[in-house]
């Protein structure tokens, strides 16, 4: 897709797959002479319009496979008063929102839009909440809403079908916010409406160079399409220790932090890469955060399956991490694709910005999400399990450890301050928290430990299956 502002048609035919669009039927409907407001002029305009783009409306709605998925596609016409909102746009966009859920399709607007159409007046602003009804209708039909932002994506097509999606792709250098170019005010930083800015503070989840969107959005709809049943079993932990790092059990807790804490023990993208095919990650919690140093979100395909990961990177994990994993738990749960979480951090991080940026109700949302997920959960603590900062992603019933990890409600040197011990006597406090891999499965916290071996392995030799208890 050359990097212009290309017609909707031309976007439509670089997309999709060769010849698949079909346009859906167009709303029939009628307005009075020059609008809602008697807007002087409004019907010239609109005319004007139609024989410039070759269209009725301000948006294209139809059916169309992209590298083989079929989906309903939304493409706004800048042409046409700016790819504007209006009475007729919400007709047609209701309609291919109505008809996604028909006949159970993904929907993917490609938004290109200055806003909300001024012609009209109030009539045209609240076919954003028309938008947003038929979003969340779509959503909870469990139906994926993948959004591509062109140049420009601003004002309301950018707070409901942009960012109310539930994967969003910003063409590279593409405009994008809340405020058009003609009404920010004069001081404004232009480079904070930019694709890239939005990526940056969390609210999209990729920039995507033009050429290349056909490709990634094709990637992201096999993945959220390839949902399984809510009864269709959890990830079995067995299947990820092709990047396991040391072999053998730690004889003493201080052992197992040390090993836990070793920098060349294997790290989440280690297993991530050894697990899956391929992989798409998401970015952001949609709330001005992203934490990509502390945790790593996604969607990853194994063995034709879809599987919702998100996992810690070693560090400690800061609001917006746990934010995004969050969203991402939720997702997975509404799309019916099972959820694997890595564990490893030393803990949530504590310091005083995190405590402004939510950490305690970022973490709550996590736990949440666990707690609620209908879909199958299964966690594998790969390094440090750091109190609750770490539980908050382990899977109740269904959490798993490797030989290199340990978990423990407090980590030993925080545990000998409290107890007003030495530096000497921390390594004994290790012991004491019983956090080694085996203590944890004697104690019921972890179902077992993955081996080399490829199996769960119990002290004392005994092995169980990947299924949780109940």
């Amino acid at each position: 897709m050359p990097d212009r502002r290309l017609p909707a048609r031309e976007v439509l035919a670089l997309v999709t797959d060769a010849g698949s669009f079909r346009d859906l039927p167009a709303p029939p409907a009628e307005s009075p002479p020059d609008g809602p407001l008697g807007w002087r002029g409004y019907d010239a305009s609109r005319a004007r319009a139609a024989e410039r783009t070759g269209e009725r409306e301000s948006a294209v709605c139809g059916t169309a496979s992209v590298a083989g998925t079929p989906a309903v596609l939304i493409a706004f016409e800048f042409g046409f008063l700016g790819g504007s909102l209006g009475e007729r746009t919400g007709d047609r966009l209701e309609a291919a929102y109505t008809y996604a859920r028909a006949h159970r399709l993904p929907v993917v607007p490609l938004v290109a839009t200055g806003g909300s159409r001024m012609q009209e007046g109030m009539l045209a602003l609240t076919q954003l909440q028309r938008v947003a009804r038929q979003s969340a209708l779509t959503r909870e039909a469990g139906l994926p809403q993948i959004a591509v932002l062109r140049d420009p994506t601003t004002g309301g097509g950018w707070a409901t079908l942009g960012a109310g999606a539930d994967v969003v792709l910003a063409l590279s250098g593409a405009q994008v916010g809340f405020a058009g170019s003609r009404v920010r005010p004069p001081d404004a930083d232009p480079a904070a409406y930019t694709a890239e800015a939005q990526v940056a503070a969390g609210s999209a989840d990729a920039v995507v160079e033009p050429a290349e969107v056909r490709a990634v959005l094709g990637r992201w709809l096999r993945l959220l399409t390839r949902g399984t049943p809510v009864d269709g079993g959890p990830v079995v932990a067995a299947d990820v220790p092709a990047a396991l790092g040391a072999a053998g059990l730690p004889g003493t807790g201080w052992e197992a932090v040390r090993r836990a804490r070793s920098p060349h023990r294997p790290r989440c993208r280690a297993y991530l890469d050894a697990y899956f095919t391929h992989r798409a990650g998401i970015s952001g919690d949609r709330c001005g955060g992203t934490d990509t140093d502390g945790m790593l979100c996604g969607f990853g395909e194994r063995d034709g399956r879809t599987v919702a990961y998100a996992a810690q990177t070693g560090a400690a994990t800061r609001p917006a991490g746990y934010r995004t994993a969050a969203r991402l738990i939720r997702l997975a749960d509404r799309l019916g694709i099972p959820v694997l979480t890595l564990v490893d951090t030393p803990g949530a991080a504590n310091d005083a910005e995190a405590e402004r940026q939510g950490a305690g109700p970022a973490i709550a949302e996590v736990f949440g999400a666990v707690a609620a997920a209908r879909v199958p959960v299964t966690a594998l603590v790969i390094g440090e399990g750091g109190s609750g900062g770490a539980l908050a992603l382990a899977a109740p019933g269904n959490t798993w450890a490797t030989p290199d990890s340990y978990f423990s409600v407090i980590a030993p040197e925080l545990a000998a301050a409290i107890l007003k011990r030495g530096p000497g006597e921390v390594e004994a406090t290790a012991g004491q928290l019983r956090l080694r891999p085996q203590d944890l499965v004697e104690l019921g916290v972890v179902r077992g430990i993955v081996t080399h071996e490829g199996h769960q392995k119990l002290p004392g030799g005994a092995a169980r299956g990947g299924r949780p208890r109940p």
